[in-house]
């Protein structure tokens, strides 16, 4: 006959191997599924890349089109066009400007954040920039257009969907004395942040190359309008 000690101890060795099988059964569903999220994340990013490359591929197409079959075939008027519309590399004097993080140590109480640069930060300085006349802008060789955004993504800054981190290089081009002084102005944006500590290196350069934009269009609405600003 059994015991009851016996039955006990049987009764909680089974329970034991249920327990153990279904904790195990749990973790390889869930593996299975955080994997299957993983490759189903990775297969969006993938669609989504093709789809901004054929979208590239195909303005890119479209514009030789036109060059080919522009009137007259005006080869220097398609360039300046490509060139505005920031799809060549473009080269001139101008300014390069090094924005680094603070070095200065944080005062008790004080809010680290102030010693770190922000979006609104890098935007004030191409703000300035665009106010003294550059003609093309660049932020760690990311072109700018009226649609890029430069917008933080906690401790990194987002430019044209490609993600940065301190430091920061902003080339300009055009009067390098002109783009200087729209910095350096007293009580300006790089007056604000060396209050701070942040570190603004600004020179003045006989040629600064800016790349060509390489982002994706997206004119979902826009279309034209021959009749100008009537409906």
């Amino acid at each position: 006959m059994i015991s009851v000690r016996h039955e006990r101890w049987a009764i909680a060795i089974v329970s034991f191997i249920l327990g153990f099988m279904v904790v195990s059964q749990y973790k390889m569903t869930q593996d299975n599924i955080e994997e299957n999220i993983r490759l189903q994340r990775a297969g969006d990013l993938a669609v989504q890349l093709k789809e901004a490359q054929q979208e590239r591929d195909a303005l890119l197409k479209h514009i030789e089109t036109l060059k080919k079959s522009g009137a007259g075939g005006d080869a220097k008027a398609d360039e300046q066009l490509m060139m505005k519309a920031a799809l060549t590399n473009v080269k001139g004097p101008g300014v390069s400007v090094l924005i680094e993080d603070s070095s200065k140590p944080i005062q008790g109480g004080e809010n680290p954040n102030l010693y770190v640069i922000h979006d609104e930060d890098i935007l004030r300085i191409v703000n300035e920039l665009r106010a003294g006349g550059a003609e093309a802008i660049a932020i760690n060789d990311q072109r700018l257009i009226g649609t890029s955004e430069i917008r933080c993504s906690g401790p990194t800054i987002t430019v044209n969907g490609k993600v940065f981190g301190a430091p920061f290089v902003v080339k300009a081009i055009g009067d390098p004395k002109t783009l200087n002084s729209a910095l350096t102005m007293r009580g300006g944006v790089v007056d604000s942040l060396k209050h701070w500590g942040i570190k603004v290196t600004i020179k003045q350069e006989d040629s600064v190359a800016v790349p060509a934009f390489t982002g994706t269009f997206r004119e979902e609405h826009m279309m034209p309008n021959e009749l100008g600003g009537k409906e």
